[in-house]
């Protein structure tokens, strides 16, 4: 085909899919077509429970009209504003009105468009801070196997998760990871942090005792390890891991890409653990996936730090083009009074105890190995086929979307993590499809 030959609009070869087997998807594709509170509408007309919160995002339901609303009206008002040496107001309100949920002393916001980009900048300005304060020497960062914090360069380094790694070469140097710590022999069926394992987070000390602690800049974790299949923290894991960063002058950052605006049901995992890093990293449900937008949280100490030297310059290189845009502004500002008005962080709260007890009530089914729940997030864990792993969770997930329920699946593990607004009929019939499923995987 020429260049100028016109495109087919029902080609499906066109589009690269994300994280996809494009191949069998083509053969017969599954399409969303509408969507509206806990359903999604395919090509077909049918209502598809959503059990995964789109991925992992729309924590408020779907087409809420209060954010719809919003953006509608921002675009007609002011489309774009460069973030670059000018300004337009939403973006300050926002940033004002998301230190005012943050956990104390993070008082300072840079946008991103993604998670991968939050990490990415998180990253970046623990490296320039302990430059800017005279510690240079620390170049290194430090992740944890199984970690997973998005697929930019930056991201797929520190992280963990060997399939979105090994085709990109020696990435970036300085890298270090922690053991990960999933332990299902000790900690079977967890509901919540687990019982064991907080020591752990000493395994940082073996790293900085190997490197040197005055080498490394920052750690980066996340509270809940969620893409790579829902690993809860051990009780003391996360305090453990403050206290050693402390002790030796390392900044200890939070991936809450997944954990943060109410998932665990408080604003950040950071509050629902009483534990605060200097860093938090956050996207997904920021603006309820509807328009990409992220946001990295600081504690003021590093931003003072940087705002040293002459006033006319550039105190921080980076940046994005649509850092701070408008649309994604209003968006987020939406997002953010819709979780106020309806008590979601509250709600999925109070919902956590009827989560957990139902997921868990499919311990027993069949191929299942492990089960874990924490706030509104669970895993069922299957038993791989031999020699062909992954092949029956990708059967599950296809069965479930026949069944009229989208779930995700991450290995042989199922993920879940519905809209903030479930209702608990609709825990049971994520339970009872899932149940139906199940007994009908080879």
């Amino acid at each position: 085909m020429n260049d100028m030959s016109p495109v087919q609009t029902n080609n499906l070869e066109a589009f690269w899919m994300p994280f996809s087997a494009n191949r069998q998807f083509k053969q017969a594709p599954r399409m969303f077509v509408g969507a509206k509170d806990m359903h999604y509408v395919t090509a077909d007309g049918r209502q598809v429970l959503d059990g995964t919160a789109g991925l992992w995002c729309v924590n408020a339901g779907h087409c809420r009209p209060k954010i719809t609303e919003a953006i509608q009206k921002q675009a007609a008002e002011l489309d774009y504003a460069p973030a670059f040496q000018m300004g337009h107001p939403k973006a300050f309100e926002l940033a004002s009105r998301l230190v005012s949920i943050a956990p104390p002393g993070l008082d300072h916001v840079f946008y991103t468009n993604s998670g991968s980009e939050s990490v990415d900048t998180a990253l970046k300005i623990a490296l320039a801070y302990q430059r800017v304060r005279g510690e240079g020497g620390r170049f290194r960062l430090i992740g944890r196997e199984r970690g997973y914090h998005g697929v930019n360069f930056g991201g797929i380094s520190v992280g963990g998760i060997v399939g979105n790694r090994k085709m990109f070469g020696t990435l970036l140097t300085g890298v270090d990871h922690m053991r990960h710590t999933h332990d299902p022999a000790r900690n079977p069926y967890p509901q919540g942090e687990t019982e064991h394992g907080a020591e752990l987070a000493d395994d940082l000390l073996r790293i900085a005792q190997l490197h040197d602690p005055s080498t490394i800049a920052a750690v980066i974790v996340e509270p809940v390890a969620g893409s790579t299949g829902v690993l809860p923290p051990p009780k003391g894991y996360l305090k453990r891991l403050r206290e050693i960063c402390d002790q030796h002058g390392i900044l200890l950052i939070f991936d809450e890409v997944i954990t943060g605006y109410g998932r665990l049901g408080a604003a950040f995992a950071a509050d629902h653990f009483d534990v605060v890093p200097d860093i938090i990293v956050t996207a997904k449900g920021l603006t309820n996936g509807v328009i990409p937008m992220g946001a990295v949280f600081v504690r003021d100490t590093i931003y003072q730090a940087f705002m040293q030297g002459p006033e006319h310059m550039i105190e921080f290189a980076h940046g994005y083009t649509y850092s701070g845009n408008p649309i994604a502004s209003a968006a987020a500002l939406a997002t953010l009074e819709t979780y106020k008005e309806e008590g979601l962080f509250e709600r999925a709260k109070a919902l956590t105890p009827v989560w957990a007890e139902a997921i868990h009530s499919l311990k027993g089914a069949r191929h299942v190995i492990d089960i874990r729940t924490i706030g509104l997030i669970g895993a069922v864990e299957l038993e791989p086929i031999a020699g062909q792993p992954t092949k029956r969770a990708f059967a599950a997930f296809v069965k479930a979307y026949e069944k009229g329920l989208l779930i995700r699946t991450t290995g042989d593990i199922i993920a879940l993590s519905p809209p903030l607004i479930i209702e608990e009929s609709q825990i049971g019939e994520i339970v009872d499809t899932l149940k139906s499923v199940l007994a009908s995987l080879d």
